[in-house]
């Protein structure tokens, strides 16, 4: 703990120790979920959030499979991705998307949550979604929050 002046406090990210969290997705709505997730990668819950440093926890989340999409926005939603060769745009639809893989789907929103550059990449590292209830986590113990 650093303090400057007259004890204004700056949080330096050594003695943080990270908690595991986990969600429980089925019925949620994917937007709801994905921004509170997103918030608690941050660390925006914890009182000495410092927004360039990394003092979120860990999330895990389960039953990926049982989101709920409001609207038309599983068959209007497009995922883009570039190869890098010339005209190899590709686009999927949230639809497809979610056919395959459903935690994929939970992944990206939580992803377009974070802040672009490394702290982005360094945060989404934090973030393991399953699609059943089960997980392989669970010597971590991780406390269950709601959304």
């Amino acid at each position: 703990m650093k303090t400057y002046g007259k004890g204004t406090y700056s949080a330096s990210g050594k003695n943080v120790e990270p908690n595991w969290y986990v969600v429980d997705a089925q019925d949620q709505v994917l937007g709801r979920l994905a921004s509170r997730v997103a918030s608690v990668l941050r660390g925006k819950h914890r009182p000495d959030y410092t927004p360039n440093l990394d003092l979120g926890d860990r999330v895990i989340v389960v039953n990926a499979s049982g989101i709920k999409v409001t609207g038309n926005k599983m068959q209007q939603s497009t995922y883009f991705h570039h190869t890098g060769y010339p005209g190899n745009a590709k686009f999927e639809s949230m639809a497809d998307v979610f056919a395959k893989n459903p935690a994929d789907v939970v992944t990206r929103a939580v992803k377009g949550m974070l802040p672009k550059g490394p702290l982005g990449q360094k945060l989404a590292k934090k973030l393991r979604v399953f699609n059943g209830p089960e997980h392989e986590l669970g010597p971590q113990n991780p406390k269950e929050i709601s959304v």
